[in-house]
């Protein structure tokens, strides 16, 4: 079994000719596209035909230079910022967490697990997950790394708070290539997940999907390697290759899609990023993305657009194809709703419209105890861009790690682990999930994951 972690392997690969400066903010020319919609039957010539007409004219310019001056002028971010800057990012995370917790103690109603444990003894519900009142996972299958938080847009729902100005957060090549070492060391995995921030604008990307796809090619392993794109990306100066890169290493693209209409993505995501991720959708599907016919899936995500849980996936999914077919042209394979957490930019946004207690009380009404047995946490390994362990994406960003005692200090002591303290992922099963009163968001209405519902 080749060793990945040389950094040789590393420096020779990044020195590749596609490797580009993903910070660099090259200008060119504005796009524009006819703004009409109409309901056609869905034939061939009518896919080709809007297809054509969304298409952009001459090469994209970034999109970066115009999120900037959006934060700049935003009110709200520019509150943010400065509230930031006083108090720090802990700071901001343990207010968030007073907020949900003065809503549920006045809603009466205890953290997370007491809640859980309480409705399962209502219910006679046995879940072997719960022990002593903690949640533990059982086998990982699923390896996301968070590979850096910069990206191009600066979306209002983001729990990460991703932006262009989010540089400094990026993965480095030993990190990158620790977690390709646990890959390998942990058979049960059978999807490495990457997210960001805008993954394919950090320059260890590449790197882990072409050595994964490589590793698991030799090793006669399935590996699902997901890339969760923006799609707007896809546009970016620099990576017109980026969509053959995807294809020629059989990489599942899970792309952010709010809405099939252009004035609430727009809203949501900034200006000029639906008429973008049309086109973005576009050069997914001539690349054979999302149609019937093909093995390389192309999943959209709809996460709501304010305070409220998400529609029936099922039910959902339908209109989605169904308007994005007759309008755009667009074919994808499946939709993944994502309920809002309240925490980061979206906690914010409730506690400014006053609606942190009516939001926290709309995810304990719609409590699913079904939900719990597919919570992400229990089969996901989350990893930093730090090389920090996580149960799941939400933990990471409240910067809750997994933690356990550790034999260097007293018996008490506990350490937050890292990629560099383990041999394997399975080294971590018995160490039970840390939950806190955000959980909520992921067992209410059909349940919440990065798969999409669960229940």
């Amino acid at each position: 079994m080749k060793n990945y972690a040389l950094a040789a392997a590393i420096l020779a690969y990044q020195s590749c000719s596609f490797a580009v400066d993903a910070f660099a903010i090259p200008t060119s020319s504005h796009l524009t596209a006819p703004r009409s919609i109409s309901c056609l039957h869905s034939t061939k010539d009518h896919i080709e035909a809007k297809r054509k007409e969304w298409s952009l004219d001459g090469p994209s310019s970034s999109l970066i230079p115009e999120v900037i001056e959006q934060m700049e002028t935003d009110t709200e971010y520019q509150e943010l910022a400065k509230k930031i800057s006083k108090i720090g990012v802990d700071g901001m995370t343990k207010e968030e967490r007073a907020e949900r917790r003065r809503a549920l103690e006045d809603l009466g109603v205890p953290n997370f697990m007491k809640f859980v444990v309480a409705k399962d003894d209502e219910e006679n519900v046995q879940d072997s997950h719960i022990q002593n009142n903690r949640l533990y996972r059982s086998h990982p299958t699923i390896l996301q790394l968070n590979i850096g938080l910069y990206c191009n847009q600066a979306c209002t729902h983001c729990h990460v708070e991703s932006s262009p100005l989010r540089k400094e957060e990026t993965m480095s090549a030993n990190v990158a290539a620790r977690c390709l070492e646990l890959l390998q060391n942990t058979p049960t995995i059978d999807t490495l997940d990457l997210t960001g921030g805008a993954p394919e604008l950090n320059e260890q990307f590449r790197f882990l999907v072409k050595m994964a796809r490589q590793w698991a090619i030799e090793n006669e392993r399935k590996l699902i390697i997901i890339d969760r794109c923006n799609l707007t990306v896809l546009l970016e100066p620099n990576q017109e290759d980026l969509v053959n890169f995807l294809k020629e290493n059989q990489v599942k693209v899970v792309a952010s899609l709010p809405c099939y209409g252009e004035d609430n993505v727009d809203a949501q995501r900034g200006r000029g990023v639906f008429q973008r991720s049309i086109a973005a959708l576009h050069k997914l599907n001539e690349a054979g993305y999302g149609s019937s016919s093909s093995d390389l899936e192309l999943d959209l995500v709809y996460n709501p657009s304010g305070a409220f849980l998400p529609p029936s996936q099922e039910s959902l999914e339908g209109d989605y194809k169904r308007e994005l077919l007759d309008n755009f042209g667009i074919e994808f394979n499946n939709l993944i709703t994502i309920t809002n957490m309240p925490i980061k930019r979206f906690a914010d946004h409730l506690a400014k419209q006053g609606q942190m207690k009516e939001y926290m009380e709309l995810l304990v009404n719609n409590y699913n105890p079904q939900t719990v047995g597919g919570l992400m946490c229990l089969n996901t390994i989350s990893v930093g861009w730090d090389g920090s362990l996580y149960d799941c994406d939400f933990n990471q960003q409240l910067g809750m790690g997994i933690a356990g005692k550790s034999s260097e200090e007293s018996s008490s002591a506990k350490k937050k682990f890292s990629i560099f303290d383990i041999e394997c992922l399975t080294d971590l099963e018995k160490y039970s999930v840390l939950t806190d009163n955000h959980c909520f968001g992921c067992t209410a209405g059909s349940g919440s994951s990065c798969q999409g519902a669960t229940a």
